[in-house]
């Protein structure tokens, strides 16, 4: 519940309203903390000093525990304090919270990532696991949209990604501009195009709800099981252990069951809106 301090030590802006921001603790962690890291899926809650506390989700390297990334949309007074953040400054962590991709469950699977907008920060952890033993799965296939070309996240990483022989990298956008050679349209028209066995898929899915909604319905007329499909569920959590209330889905608590659900579990209240 007590926050640590941790030092910003890069800043870099995505889009317009969107920045990463990477982290290292104030003081050495000790070797319980070098020992837990954090798991692809997982979220922190970031305090800013005098200003508030907010949950984000962890968009870094899970092999490396040293360090934090978080990616952060400007939508709030908090979230705009830390996307006003520079070099140097000091933030308050919690964490990390919630539950996990089941990076590891899905190990002999193939697996396909669908992410839209912002999503992709909180999916990018479970790339990264997969890539570094990319032996150990099948096809892999990542699907991401945005709005427009400007509202890509990580673009160098994207063109290394796409540079990649095993590794299905599809990009659409909603709205294509001067210049802009690739997919137009919403992510969940890729589904049909991605290579992956239906029967043997894993899907990990993460983005706006009602891009999520039709993503599910498109994975499923592709025959892929809702017990093999995981969604992230990051809305209105406030305190991260279950006390507040916000976060209540259901029977579940968004912050200390999920954020990271399986599909076939909250099925029934999914499919209910404003719940």
């Amino acid at each position: 519940m007590v926050p640590r301090l941790w030092r910003v030590v890069r800043v870099r802006r995505e889009t317009p309203d969107v920045k990463t921001l990477e982290l290292e603790p104030l003081e050495p962690p000790s070797a319980f903390e070098l020992g837990f890291g954090f798991k692809p899926g997982q979220f922190n809650m970031l305090y800013v000093f005098g200003v508030g506390e907010v949950p984000i989700s962890i968009s870094g390297d899970p092999q490396n525990p040293r360090g934090l990334v978080h990616t952060v949309r400007a939508v709030g007074a908090v979230t705009r304090a830390l996307c006003a953040l520079r070099r140097g400054d000091v933030v308050g962590v919690r964490g990390p919270f919630g539950s996990a991709w089941p990076v590891d469950e899905a190990e002999g699977s193939d697996v396909v990532i669908v992410a839209g907008g912002i999503g992709l920060a909180p999916l990018r952890p479970a790339l990264y696991r997969v890539l570094a033993n990319r032996g150990k799965y099948g096809n892999v296939a990542l699907l991401y949209g945005a709005r427009t070309p400007q509202d890509l996240l990580y673009r160098r990483e994207l063109e290394r990604w796409r540079g990649r022989f095993d590794l299905q990298v599809e990009v659409t956008v909603d709205a294509a501009g001067e210049g802009w050679y690739g997919h137009v349209g919403v992510v969940t028209k890729l589904i049909p195009r991605a290579e992956f066995d239906p029967d043997e898929a894993v899907a990990l899915v993460c983005g706006p709800e009602i891009m999520m909604r039709f993503a599910v319905k498109a994975l499923h007329e592709r025959g892929v099981s809702p017990d093999n499909i995981y969604i992230s569920m990051e809305r209105n959590m406030k305190c991260a252990v279950g006390f507040c209330g916000h976060c209540q889905f259901g029977p579940e608590f968004v912050c200390k069951d999920g954020p990271v659900f399986r599909f076939r579990e909250i099925e029934r209240f999914f499919r209910v809106r404003e719940i």
